[in-house]
């Protein structure tokens, strides 16, 4: 009589449930990791913002510099050099009426 030992099916099955939990891990973090697709979306998400901002920036800095030009001694614009006045200044002409 031979005596079968189950040591085999359960080795099998050992090896088997490893394999699909290291797949497992794997597949989790290829997806959810650091790495992973949705960390790829959520920076390329990030980097489109960031241009936008950049282009904004951009945008503004060269409206500022505009507006320097206009105020620098070489090119002076005398509406420009009026609106500032009156902003900052608080000037008023003597035939304007201010409503507060």
């Amino acid at each position: 009589m031979t005596i079968r030992s189950n040591r085999p099916a359960i080795s099998n099955a050992l090896i088997l449930m490893a394999a699909v939990l290291i797949g497992g891990y794997f597949t989790f973090a290829a997806v959810q990791g650091d790495f992973g697709v949705f960390r790829q979306v959520q920076i390329k998400a990030e980097a489109e913002a960031l241009r936008a901002e950049r282009d904004r920036l951009k945008q503004a800095l060269a409206e500022m510099q505009n507006r320097t030009l206009r105020l620098s001694d070489a090119y002076l614009d005398l509406d420009l050099l009026d609106e500032q006045a009156r902003d900052v200044l608080g000037y008023i002409r003597a035939d304007e009426i201010v409503i507060r």
